[in-house]
């Protein structure tokens, strides 16, 4: 991973390159990034920077020794801590035993979030840990000189879910480093973290991506502009959920959103009942996705009818529908809309069956329009 892979964040980059070119490394360095952000990616280019053999001002060379080996998860100075769980895939307690799904895991994808990895590694919904076990055998690993690089580097992923005897194992290592070792702590829960911790590492505050930068990326993956813009919009700078949402192609919310509000407009029952079919058919994920989305619309037709339209993000096509339909619904009526979608969203993760919840939504929006 280089800087230049990681999509805007160009002011976080220039902090982390000068700190390197004047030696002013901090030796505990904590990412707080938002969940499906760039904290990880970004911990990753730096620890690629630190140790590169031909850095430039701008990046790593990417091709010496050292990034190549970066570049495969395999430098002999790089260590990860991340939560691990029982899993049919990987025998053991710590993150060695599951070191080769690990990079597997962050080389398809650096801006992944806990339970991605959990179902990577087959976990079947246990939870994962940083055991205090592998907390305390940190300076194992850190003890010896550094083999190839100037630094050894542990990166930590996901610290804050440790208990606080993890936490404060760790904690003792952070308060007396050995020398010219580097601790890369990733978080996206740093409110979760022992304050302790937070105050023996510099933070490094990385914002949630931009949409400019969420349709950078995705036209890096090939997708096109229309697609991109749409999706920037959804996944409010998560990476992790944009992906997910590249993968939905065929999911045209936006076009479902408006054929259900026309149906519900004009009190089209027959209409509505083959919506609630096609609802019934959909996978779990899709059902509720659809739903976060008509929250998302409803909302932003409550600002705009609060007279903030120049706070909305959404693209053109949805902006001109929230004018439009917006005009037909009370204020009142767009909070009860609101209130209907979440008790509806609440039923179909508890497995109500889909086709009812979903017609009885429909028959009570169709209810708050003003024909």
């Amino acid at each position: 991973m280089l800087f230049k892979d990681i999509p805007g964040l160009e002011h976080i980059k220039s902090t982390l390159r000068r700190s390197v070119n004047t030696s002013h490394l901090a030796h505990a360095q904590l990412f707080d990034s938002a969940p499906g952000g760039a904290g990880l990616a970004l911990a990753l280019a730096f620890a690629t920077y630190i140790n590169c053999e031909n850095r430039n001002e701008a990046d790593a060379c990417g091709v010496c020794a050292s990034c190549s080996k970066m570049g495969k998860l395999i430098h002999p100075d790089f260590h990860f801590i991340f939560p691990v769980a029982a899993s049919k895939k990987a025998d053991g307690k710590n993150s060695e035993a599951f070191l080769n799904l690990w990079r597997s895991f962050l080389i398809e994808n650096p801006y992944r979030i806990l339970p991605e990895w959990l179902d990577f590694i087959g976990s079947e919904n246990k939870q994962g840990n940083i055991s205090v076990e592998e907390a305390r055998g940190i300076l194992g690993k850190l003890s010896v000189k550094a083999y190839e690089g100037e630094y050894k580097i542990l990166l930590i992923w996901k610290p804050d879910i440790m208990n606080a005897s993890s936490a404060n194992a760790i904690l003792k290592i952070l308060e007396e480093p050995p020398a010219k070792t580097l601790f890369l702590l990733v978080s996206d829960q740093s409110d979760k973290l022992l304050t302790t911790i937070i105050s023996r590492t510099q933070r490094i505050a990385v914002p949630a991506f931009s949409d400019d930068e969420v349709r950078t990326f995705l036209k890096w993956q090939h997708v096109n502009e229309t697609t991109a813009t749409q999706i920037a919009y959804l996944c409010d700078g998560n990476l992790s959920e944009a992906l997910k949402l590249v993968q939905e192609t065929e999911d045209d919310r936006s076009g479902w959103f408006a054929t259900w509000m026309r149906s519900c407009y004009k009190y089209d029952i027959s209409h509505l009942v083959k919506l609630a079919d096609n609802f019934d058919v959909m996978n779990k994920e899709r059902q509720k996705g659809l739903l976060e989305y008509g929250l998302r619309l409803f909302r932003d037709m409550l600002v705009w009818r609060a007279g903030a339209g120049e706070l909305l993000r959404v693209p053109q096509e949805e902006l001109t529908f929230v004018q439009n339909f917006s005009k037909t619904v009370s204020f009142e009526a767009l909070e009860r809309m609101i209130e209907e979608v979440n008790l509806s969203y609440y039923h179909v993760e508890r497995n109500v069956r889909a086709k009812m919840v979903f017609l009885d939504l429909s028959l009570i929006v169709a209810q708050f329009f003003q024909r």
